[in-house]
């Protein structure tokens, strides 16, 4: 008998287990695969493993002179790109391998389904074993959405393949001007790629304030990125190793050729065949229904990560599994989830949390708001990282911080020390008293703090719009 029967090992199961074994329980991790699930195998750390070494060939071809800094007869050796990519990915399942170990964990290897309140049975070929826990923990993760008319196959690709081209192609096909579109498209438009993004919605990046979304519109199109809104495909034919797709614009239908197309249109838990439909609850797209605790109906069941509600993200894995964990041993724990932060990790980088403008004008709550462009930073000035801004948003009446979004650079870092602040209830009046060293480009988070009480120092003051 297991204290804890984990299914799935990406970021919310294996971090549930390491948590699990630290608080003295007897746990077993079932995964079908390696440890580590999509994101360090064939989702977050390869793609950035990828976007960085995309970045650096880029920006040495495109941008270093601004240094002063002269290269010729510049190029790159994609296969020692994807060596690079494996390299890293082995050190960190190799390292969770290790975490498992070291923790007593329990790794087993097969197909799991759950058969009641405390049995898990596990399929490898065809051995079938059942294991009995005192609880479960569902952390299956998710797969990428397959459209009907765009099988995956060589050429038609979702996110995993995007990430295992043996060339570069020259023309790309993006659907899907998400995270993961824009992501994509960008290491291939660094590589050489001309990539054309087509976008369902008609608005770019719309859980963004449209102030910050028509900055990193207009800085993706001038990188090369050709972002078409409002596009529905038509048709796609296959003619030798050419794809020609056609979609409609504006009311007019365009041919667009391609030599590979990702679709990037989101993901689907995977639920699928896990259980019998009368045990656990799920909804229309296979989302496993909990409570607040991601608890299911049956009590000693739990659910995380991609298989429930939620943004798909793995630092909201990984929170949901620690507070699973403690709150079977007993401690209240819980998860702030308007305070998950959103990532995507071009460049610039974009991040934000909590509240937009927008959200707070149709709930009705006086706000203020306060902003800072890159250009006006010392540090981002003198390392030639100017573009993008800050904005921030609070509470005209309390002085909560209930917003922040960050394009430019390191944004990822600076929205993580404005999160803290939110946290801990911390007002902007009382941040802003925060000494920030100089010259860094977290300062811009400072400056943004100041403009929304009319104290900013390098950018003239002015009366926000609300």
């Amino acid at each position: 008998m297991y204290d804890i029967v984990i299914i799935g090992t990406g970021p919310g199961g294996y971090v549930a287990a390491i948590r699990a074994a630290q608080l003295g329980l007897k746990v077993a991790c079932i995964d079908k695969s390696e440890v580590g699930g999509t994101c360090l195998n064939v989702g977050c750390i390869p793609s950035k493993s990828l976007l960085d070494s995309s970045l650096k060939h880029h920006q040495l071809i495109n941008d270093f002179h601004q240094h002063g800094i002269q290269a010729s007869k510049v190029s790159f050796d994609l296969n020692k790109m994807m060596s690079r990519k494996q390299d890293v990915i082995n050190q960190l399942t190799d390292g969770v391998g290790a975490l498992f170990k070291s923790n007593k964990i329990e790794f087993i290897r097969g197909i799991a389904k759950i058969k009641s309140n405390n049995e898990v049975e596990v399929t490898l070929d065809k051995d079938i074993k059942t294991l009995e826990a005192k609880n479960i923990i569902i952390a299956t993760g998710s797969t990428p959405i397959e459209l009907e008319d765009m099988r995956f196959d060589q050429n038609i690709v979702d996110s995993e393949g995007a990430l295992k081209f043996d060339q570069v192609p020259k023309e790309l096909v993006v659907i899907g001007a998400g995270v993961i579109g824009l992501e994509l498209g960008s290491v291939w438009s660094r590589l050489g790629s001309n990539v054309t993004l087509l976008e369902a919605q008609s608005e770019f990046l719309p859980m963004l304030d449209k102030r910050i979304s028509r900055q990193i519109y207009r800085e993706f199109e001038n990188q090369g990125l050709k972002i078409v809104l409002g596009s529905k495909i038509r048709e796609i034919q296959k003619e030798k190793d050419q794809l020609k797709l056609s979609y409609l614009s504006k009311e007019k239908e365009f041919t667009i050729s391609a030599e590979k197309i990702i679709v990037a249109v989101g993901r689907k838990p995977n639920t699928e065949g896990l259980f019998d439909q009368d045990l656990i609850n799920t909804n229309e797209k296979g989302h496993i229904q909990v409570n607040e605790f991601c608890q299911t109906t049956i009590k000693d069941i739990w659910a995380i990560g991609d298989a429930v509600r939620g943004p798909m993200l793995a630092h909201k894995a990984s929170e949901e599994g620690l507070m699973v964990v403690e709150r079977i041993k007993g401690k209240e724990t819980s998860i702030e989830y308007s305070h998950i932060p959103n990532v995507i990790y071009t460049h610039p980088e974009v991040a934000w949390v909590g509240s937009t403008e927008q959200e707070l004008k149709v709930n009705g709550i006086d706000f203020k708001t306060g902003s800072f462009p890159f250009l006006a930073s010392g540090r981002a000035l003198a390392s030639g990282e100017t573009s993008g801004s800050v904005q921030i948003v609070a509470d005209n009446n309390t002085d909560e911080i209930l917003g922040i979004q960050v394009f430019g650079p390191s944004a990822s870092e600076i929205l993580q020390q404005g999160l803290i602040a939110m946290d801990n209830g911390i007002t902007s009046e009382e941040f802003s008293k925060s000494i920030f060293s100089h010259p860094t480009v977290s300062e811009a988070l400072l400056e943004a703090t100041l403009a929304m009480n009319g104290k900013a120092i390098h950018v003239q003051n002015r009366k926000m719009r609300k």
